[in-house]
């Protein structure tokens, strides 16, 4: 007889030892951010700080850790070390809600259209925006597995992540992001700006999911709180392919969105004392 595929990958990994206990902690810092009195009036100011903010912790996990306030202040990010990355993040923030519907119908050209947002004038043209070929270099972030996935199963694993992102799912939505996100981060499919992307990815998620509606929270700047060291074991605990590692990805994805909403919180109130 032959194997019935599984319909809802994501809703079984939901259902792992711990995940419940991080989705619920997420979904608690998150609504308590949603709930502040500052949003009634300011909720675009503080998306736009939470994207600005992420922008930057995005860039500084990609290697490049450049100061918020250069961020606020320059409009010519010049060619010193890291500029290609900020440059690359700061595209790619710039357009999140423009890529939702794309995200939302074709999850395959989304990605697309963020790795050339990303990568535009850092890789060679024939490059950008398609999955790497064997022999092909890779970049790697400091978080990232080295040596790299080779060029075909990150390929085949990129193709079966667009098609779970594409079917209907009941998983929690930091369930699907931090997937998808830890997908895009340990195989590096496109070789350069790859976390850029998985980390443009897993907030727009939780915007899409219902979790995070008006992308309030920076679950990036989360992410540098939790430090650099804990990132990369977190994600070899998840590229180590066990039950107890994809769960301790999960939950280590859970706490940098608690981290992100209560960065948000402090935005929230910084409002308030004017």
């Amino acid at each position: 007889m032959t194997q019935q595929v599984q319909a809802d990958p994501l809703a079984s990994v939901a259902r792992l030892p711990g995940v419940d206990e991080a989705v619920e902690r997420a979904r608690t810092a998150v609504d308590r951010l949603r709930g502040h009195k500052v949003l009634r009036s300011r909720s675009s100011q503080v998306t736009a700080e939470s994207a600005l903010r992420g922008t930057r912790a995005s860039a500084a996990l990609a290697g490049a850790d450049w100061p918020l306030e250069e961020l606020r202040r320059r409009t010519d990010l010049g060619e010193e070390e890291g500029a290609a990355l900020v440059r690359g993040a700061l595209r790619i923030s710039g357009e999140l809600s423009e890529l939702l519907p794309i995200l939302r119908q074709a999850p395959a050209q989304a990605l697309t259209r963020m790795h050339l947002l990303a990568a535009a004038g850092a890789e060679d043209p024939g490059r950008i925006g398609r999955p790497r070929l064997p022999g092909e270099t890779v970049e790697p972030e400091p978080a990232m597995p080295v040596p790299p996935v080779d060029a075909q199963q990150s390929a085949a694993r990129l193709s079966a992540l667009t098609g779970v992102l594409a079917a209907p799912s009941k998983a929690p939505a930091l369930v699907v992001a931090a997937i998808a996100h830890a997908e895009l981060l340990a195989t590096a499919p496109f070789g350069w700006g790859d976390g850029l992307v998985a980390r443009a990815v897993f907030r727009l998620l939780l915007v899409d999911r219902g979790l995070d509606p008006n992308s309030l929270a920076a679950p990036e700047v989360g992410f540098v709180e939790l430090g650099v060291d804990a990132y990369r074991e977190a994600l070899a605990a998840y590229a180590g392919g066990t039950a107890a590692g994809i769960a301790a990805w999960i939950a280590h994805c859970g706490q940098a969105l608690v981290a992100g909403a209560q960065d948000s919180l402090a935005v929230c109130e910084a409002l308030v004392r004017g």
